[in-house]
């Protein structure tokens, strides 16, 4: 394999291996910059290349091309299948780099837009690289321990709450960077499996789809960010079975053990107290077990401002969710607020806009069903602990 400089003269985003008698052009972008735009349309103009490839999957494609994505979401599916926290993780993705994107004037996304177009109106096939996102946002989820998954959630509202203007320097930084990539790979220093999942993983997976292309003329538009990572991939003939890093990784045996074994433990000691002590401890401990998880749900549920249906939900079910690994009580108090207030198409617009001001999660809807989840899910292991506690306590 050689790498070389291409016959056109382009920046240094753009990089040329010859592979096996075939071209494959890496053009590396800033997601959110209308130099990398014009750029990317230059490459495939002059080029002519028998197949561009996008680092885009159906879905995002889809979204970015309709912009529509949020109004078209079925939001009961999306809790059926347990994937509230992965479609937060993306809103809070999607709302930071729209905010950066009205600082910079350009849509995010704008240069994988271009892409398509050029490709369109040079009638060049197209090929769609990356890995679903769905996928990868369920990988790197499952991949993190609950500390990290905290730490995650806590920079991401952290980000998106922070109100300070970006300065004409870091602006003028940001349109020559792959500035998302870049943050994960920031983050991944404090969480290792992080970057391997949303970065390392994707670099192997890109860079094997380009090759999978068809044509001896490859141009691939990837964010700068992932361009190294793809180049070492190529350059050492690595290839990947890509139906391996396309699976959602089982929940580990351990947590299986830690989830069925607590409230294995809950029953166990209510049933030896009551061998012990007699019923009446064991219903006295049972009842405070039923309190101590539905009360702190409840309050959860007010808190976020949930219909009362809602709440009256919670209250009855987090004693029993809490006693089982299969669902919490944070999805069923989110499942019953969405069907009993669901959100209007407006909201689903607005929502990367709204997302970004605390006080909106109590106007949105569709953000209010994402504070009913947090929340009662809260309240709901506060009261685990507690229960446990003064269960386990009273055994001696």
């Amino acid at each position: 394999m050689t790498e070389q400089i291409p016959e056109e003269t382009y920046s240094s985003d753009v990089h040329v291996v010859e592979l096996d008698n075939r071209k494959f052009i890496l053009v590396g972008t800033a997601h959110i910059s209308k130099e990398s735009a014009r750029l990317v349309r230059e490459v495939i103009e002059k080029e002519q290349p028998d197949t561009v490839c996008v680092e885009l999957d159906q879905q995002r494609y889809k979204s970015l091309a309709e912009q529509r994505k949020w109004e078209n979401l079925d939001l009961k599916s999306v809790i059926r299948q347990k994937q509230l926290a992965t479609l937060l993780i993306n809103l809070l993705l999607a709302s930071y780099q729209k905010r950066l994107g009205q600082q910079l004037g350009v849509q995010p996304g704008v240069e994988l837009l271009e892409a398509v177009k050029a490709a369109e109106d040079n009638n060049i096939p197209i090929a769609l690289c990356d890995r679903d996102i769905r996928v990868t946002l369920r990988r790197a989820w499952n991949s993190m321990t609950f500390v990290d998954k905290a730490k995650l959630l806590t920079a991401g509202f952290a980000g998106v709450f922070e109100k300070q203007e970006i300065s004409e320097e870091q602006l003028a930084e940001i349109r020559q960077k792959d500035v998302l990539t870049e943050l994960i790979a920031e983050m991944g220093k404090a969480m290792p499996t992080l970057k391997t999942v949303l970065i390392d993983e994707r670099d192997s997976y890109l860079a094997q789809k380009i090759r999978d292309a068809k044509g001896d003329k490859i141009v691939a538009i990837v964010g700068a960010g992932h361009v190294q990572g793809m180049l070492e991939t190529l350059k050492n003939h690595r290839t990947r079975d890509l139906a391996e890093i396309e699976k959602i990784p089982p929940m580990s045996p351990m947590w299986k053990v830690v989830g069925w074994g607590i409230p294995a433990i809950i029953i166990a000691s209510i049933a030896y107290i009551g061998w012990s002590k007699g019923l009446g401890a064991a219903g006295d401990n049972a009842l405070y077990w039923f309190l101590a998880n539905g009360i702190p749900c409840a309050i959860g549920g007010i808190a976020a401002l949930a219909h009362p249906l809602t709440i009256v939900t919670g209250f009855f079910a987090a004693p029993f969710t809490s006693l089982t690994p299969v669902i919490g009580a944070g999805y069923v108090c989110a499942f019953v607020q969405a069907y009993l207030q669901p959100p209007v198409v407006r909201e689903f617009q607005t929502v990367s806009e709204h997302i970004a001001e605390p006080r909106n999660w109590w106007k949105n809807k569709l953000l209010r069903v994402f504070l009913v989840f947090i929340l009662t899910s809260l309240g709901s292991l506060i009261g685990t602990y507690v229960g446990a506690y003064e269960i386990i306590r009273n055994l001696f």
